[in-house]
């Protein structure tokens, strides 16, 4: 099976000053075309280095694709480390020249002599128009590799890559299959805890099985590679109904599917309505449950600074929001470790739970209302 690598390219990129979307979208295409990604490099606008990353890419990878550096400065060095990688010249293209002029022009300027080097591509290269920036992109072929930069502007590099290289590595490759990924997630849970349960299946070929922890939720990644869709869905599904019923009512939803929006709708689901106090939260519930446009929510708030009545608070807002549930989830420093205390209160009065956090105190808000939205998951279901 064609396997591909990207190279994301931008000093920007090494520094931090910007996250690196480009690579998760070209890495999604790749996986609807059935190309195997097995590495991600990261290089700083240095000709020496891109160079460097090219060649050894292309050694390993059917497919190299670069993003960024195809701009008109002295910093933009990815044409020439192309090049330099390929073993050719940069090649003037008129062509490419006056759909750079036609662009600056759209924008009621006139092109510098600098944004002439946006067209120079390698010697035998094939060049991508560019229809809605001024840095074309190109493609070459060498040996039984093919090398593809794009420009670092996302959605440059989206309309280039869909409209352009998707139907080239297609046509090229020509590949049977296509890879399908679907994540189940868990919440109330550890990742131990999940690992026990499905640790068999994670040592499968295909379908792949992994899990991934995001501070009191649990994904399980499933990825199938099938001829078609059709075959990776039903691959796909026979291994989630084996798991579901390994991890049971830990799971709560599906890809798309997040934790606050899928306990507000059973809440929602049974008629009722409930609001939501936070404490030493940073806010972090508030956040989330804000997002909602669910009639089910009637309000979220924050805690007085005197945690102590807490658990008076919560009752409180039961009585004054006229709800049917109020949830309240605390938050405080206790030595090395974080204290969180849950507390549900509704008609049958009220149930608490009390936890400790060990990580980092910064993840603790995050953990705490992931906690406690499934302690709400299960007692609702219980009822």
């Amino acid at each position: 099976m064609p396997s591909a690598e990207i190279i994301a390219i931008g000093t920007e990129l090494l520094l931090g000053e910007i996250s690196d979307t480009n690579t998760r979208f070209i890495a999604r295409a790749l996986r609807s075309l059935g190309l195997d990604l097995f590495r991600v490099t990261t290089v700083g606008d240095n000709t020496a280095r891109i160079t460097e990353a090219i060649q050894s890419a292309m050694q390993r990878a059917d497919v190299v694709l670069t993003t960024g550096g195809l701009g008109p400065t002295v910093d933009d060095p990815t044409r020439q480390a192309a090049a330099a990688a390929l073993g050719v010249e940069l090649e003037f293209q008129e062509d490419l020249w006056r759909q750079v002029v036609a662009t600056v022009a759209r924008y009621g300027r006139q092109a510098g002599e600098n944004q002439k080097r946006q067209a120079f591509i390698p010697h035998g290269a094939r060049a991508i128009p560019n229809p809605v920036g001024t840095a074309p992109a190109f493609l070459a072929e060498s040996g039984s590799s093919v090398l593809v930069c794009l420009p670092g502007v996302p959605r440059e590099m989206e309309t280039l890559l869909e409209g352009a290289v998707v139907p080239y590595l297609r046509q090229r490759f020509s590949v049977p299959a296509v890879i399908e990924v679907r994540n189940l997630h868990l919440s109330g849970v550890s990742e131990a805890w999940v690992d026990e349960r499905v640790g068999e299946y994670e040592t499968q070929a295909n379908p792949t099985v992994g899990l991934a922890a995001h501070n009191g939720i649990i994904d399980i990644r499933i990825c199938a590679k099938a001829a078609d869709v059709r075959e990776a869905g039903r691959m796909i599904e026979q291994v989630e109904k084996e798991i579901r019923l390994a991890v049971g009512p830990a799971l709560f939803g599906v890809d798309d599917d997040r934790l606050e929006a899928v306990v507000v709708d059973l809440v929602a689901g049974r008629g009722w309505k409930i609001a939501f106090l936070e404490c030493g939260m940073d806010g972090e519930l508030t956040r989330r449950i804000s997002q909602l446009a669910s009639p089910a929510v009637g309000g979220v708030r924050s805690a007085k600074e005197d945690c102590e009545t807490f658990a008076g608070q919560v009752e409180a807002l039961l009585a004054s929001q006229r709800v049917d549930l109020a949830l309240g989830v605390r938050n405080r420093a206790a030595g090395n470790r974080q204290e969180i205390t849950v507390i549900l209160a509704g008609a049958t009065g009220p149930r608490q739970r009390d936890l400790t956090y060990g990580g980092h105190p910064a993840n603790a808000p995050r953990w705490a209302a992931n906690l406690a939205l499934d302690f709400l998951r299960r007692e609702i279901g219980d009822h």
